[in-house]
């Protein structure tokens, strides 16, 4: 299925490159999945074996209004072909592959507290301003972590925490005994 995923969202993001409407395209097919996810009569009717894909064309055409004419033909495409359930899969697909024509990196602050937005901000422009690459952050509030912060940017994490410190101790005591 991931394979399945990965063809179509390469269609997709192609497609809706060359001609220039990646980021509607992008936002479309959050807003479909995102609208899909939250309603059980709409999951039941595009993965059911039960509808037609007749049916689910035309149900597209009545939920998805005033949508890119390509994004349309896409999911009425998945439709014909009995694909729907993969929607979910090819979106992550997409969004890693727009992540990536972006530049966009991901980062997470974890803090034992909520951080004000300024501090956030400013921490993602230190950030973007090291790396080069434009950020997407994630503010976490997690009170395992006692105080300070971690950082994780992509696979990298920076622990700050004094949590992490108080572990660190505890293995560097575990040693020496």
């Amino acid at each position: 299925m991931q394979e399945i995923a990965e063809v179509y969202a390469r269609a997709l993001f192609e497609a809706a490159k060359e001609h220039g409407v990646l980021d509607r395209i992008h936002d479309e097919l959050d807003e479909f999945t995102d609208a899909l996810s939250e309603n059980r009569e709409l999951q039941l009717f595009f993965f059911s074996p039960y509808f037609s894909s007749e049916e689910k064309k035309e149900g597209i055409g009545t939920v998805v209004k005033g949508a890119d004419e390509r994004f349309v033909r896409f999911l009425e495409l998945l439709a014909e072909r009995h694909r729907m359930p993969v929607l979910f899969r090819i979106r992550r697909e997409f969004d890693a592959m727009w992540a990536e024509e972006n530049r966009l990196l991901p980062v997470t602050i974890t803090s034992a507290v909520e951080l004000d937005k300024g501090t956030v901000a400013q921490i993602g422009k230190q950030i973007e301003k090291q790396t080069g690459r434009r950020i997407e952050h994630t503010a976490v509030v997690d009170p395992d972590v006692l105080g300070g912060l971690a950082v994780q940017v992509g696979n990298v994490v920076m622990d700050a925490t004094v949590r992490g410190r108080l572990e660190k101790l505890r293995r560097q005591v575990a040693r020496a005994a």
